[in-house]
C-alpha cells in the first residue's frame, strides 16, 4: 500500500499519467465538490446527490484513510475533515498517495488550477504540458486583437508559429474537436485559401468559441506536421458534446490519412465506444488508446471495461490516465481503480494459465508506465518539468 487504507501498490512502477489537469487552488464548497464528481453541468435531480455514483463511491472508499478519516464515511465528514487540513494539505495528501510519477497536463481549460509544475510537485512527480490547440488558437487570436483588426493573413501565420513554438516544450497536443463539431471531419489537409477563408469569417464575427470544422481540421494537421503525438478526445464527457458524434470510428479516415505521417494519435477516455477504439488501436500502428475517465467513472465495474478494451487492443497500445480535473481525489481514485482492476484481470489470466506470471507483469508494467514513456519521448530526461502555466 502507499498509504495505511491507501491505493495499492501492486507490482507497477511510478504511473505516468498521459492525460490529465490541474486541481483547483481553493476549497470548494459541498456543491462544487459534488459537481466534479460527475459530466453533469448541471445540479443533481432533487433528492439526489451525485456522491450517489460509482466515482461519488470511490472516492469515499478510497480517499478518506488519506485524510485520517474510515473508509466510505459520510460525505459531510470527508468534507469537514478536508475543510480543515486545507487544499494545499489535501492537495499533498492525495496526489503522493496515487503513485503517479510523471503527469502530462492539458492547461487549456479556464479557472484557478494548478499548473503542471505545481500539480507534480505535490505529488512528487514530474509534469509536462499538453497544450489544447483551439484554446491556443483562441488566445492567440484575442491577444492579436488587443492591438488593433486582425487580419486573416497575419493570423494564419502566427497560428502556425505558435503551433511550432509549442511543440518544442509539450509532450503532446490535443484537440477536442469532438465537442466543438464532432469526429466525422473531413480528413483532407484543408487548403490555403480555404483556411484564410475561415480565419477572416471567425475573426470577423470577434473569435468567439472555436467550432469551424476547416479550421479545427487546419490545427489538427498542425500539430501533426510537428510529430508530436495528438491527443482526441472521444466517447462520453459533458452535455456540451453530442455523444453520438464522438465515437472513435468517425475517426477512420482521418486515421488513414495520417498513418504515415509519423505522428501517433492517441484516443482519449473512448467508453462507451472503447471496443471501436480498441479495433482502431489493433489495426493502424500509429493509434494509442486510453480509458481513464471510464475507469474513474464506472468504479467497481471498471475491471469489466478494461478486460473489454483488452479483448482486442494490442497491450502495447493501451494508456493510463486519470482525467482528474479540479479535485485530486479524482487522481487517487483513476490510479486505484486502474491498478485494482488491471491486477484483478492479470491475476484472473495468471491463475487460469491462459498468462504465464512474467508476461503479466511486464504487460501490466507497460500499460503502466512503458507504452507512455515510449510514445511521449519520456526516456533520457523527457520527464522534466515542462514550464510552468499558472493554472491557465
Amino acid at each position: 500500500m502507499t498509504a495505511a487504507g491507501g491505493p495499492p501498490a501492486g507490482d507497477l512502477p511510478p504511473l505516468v499519467d498521459h492525460h490529465c489537469h490541474g486541481v483547483l487552488r481553493y476549497e470548494p464548497d459541498a456543491a462544487e465538490f459534488a459537481g466534479l464528481l460527475t459530466e453533469a453541468d448541471r445540479p443533481a435531480a432533487a433528492g439526489t446527490t451525485f456522491f450517489d455514483t460509482q466515482t461519488g463511491f470511490a472516492v469515499r472508499r478510497w480517499c478518506p484513510p488519506l485524510l485520517g478519516l474510515p473508509a466510505h464515511c459520510p460525505p459531510e465528514r470527508y468534507l469537514a475533515r478536508r475543510r480543515e487540513l486545507g487544499p494545499e494539505a489535501v492537495r499533498r495528501r492525495l496526489l503522493s498517495a496515487t503513485g503517479i510519477g510523471v503527469y502530462l497536463v492539458d492547461t487549456g481549460l479556464p479557472g484557478d488550477l494548478t499548473g503542471p509544475a505545481e500539480t507534480a510537485g505535490a505529488g512528487g512527480g514530474t509534469g509536462r504540458e499538453v497544450v489544447r490547440l483551439e484554446t491556443l488558437a483562441e488566445r492567440l487570436a484575442a491577444g492579436l486583437a488587443a492591438n488593433g483588426p486582425v487580419v486573416a493573413e497575419e493570423f494564419t501565420a502566427a497560428l502556425d508559429r505558435a503551433v511550432r513554438a509549442a511543440a518544442r516544450t509539450a509532450a503532446a497536443f490535443k484537440s477536442v474537436a469532438a465537442y466543438r463539431h464532432g469526429l466525422a471531419l473531413d480528413p483532407r489537409p484543408p487548403g490555403p485559401d480555404a483556411v484564410r477563408t475561415a480565419a477572416r469569417d471567425w475573426l470577423a464575427a470577434g473569435a468567439p468559441r472555436l467550432t469551424d470544422p476547416v479550421l479545427l481540421r487546419h490545427l489538427i494537421w498542425l500539430a501533426v506536421a510537428t510529430g508530436r503525438p495528438l491527443q482526441l478526445h472521444t466517447g462520453f464527457g459533458d452535455p456540451d458534446l453530442r455523444l453520438d458524434r464522438a465515437d472513435p470510428a468517425l475517426l477512420t479516415d482521418l486515421l488513414r490519412a495520417t498513418a504515415d505521417t509519423g505522428t501517433d494519435v492517441v484516443l482519449l477516455h473512448c467508453y462507451p465506444y472503447h471496443r471501436q477504439a480498441a479495433y482502431l488501436a489493433a489495426v493502424f500502428p500509429h493509434v494509442y488508446a486510453d480509458v481513464g475517465l471510464t475507469l474513474t467513472h464506472t468504479g467497481a465495474r471498471a475491471a469489466a471495461v478494461l478486460a473489454e478494451f483488452l479483448e482486442l487492443a494490442p497491450f502495447g497500445k493501451l494508456l493510463f490516465s486519470t482525467d482528474a480535473y479540479g479535485l485530486p481525489e479524482l487522481y487517487v481514485v483513476g490510479s486505484a481503480l486502474f491498478r485494482t482492476a488491471l491486477a484483478e484481470l492479470l491475476d484472473g489470466w495468471t491463475a487460469s494459465g491462459a498468462w504465464s506470471a512474467a508476461d503479466a507483469r511486464r504487460v501490466g508494467a507497460m500499460i503502466a508506465a512503458g507504452n507512455a514513456r515510449r510514445v511521449y519521448g519520456l526516456e533520457d530526461g523527457g520527464t522534466a518539468d515542462g514550464p510552468e502555466d499558472g493554472g491557465r
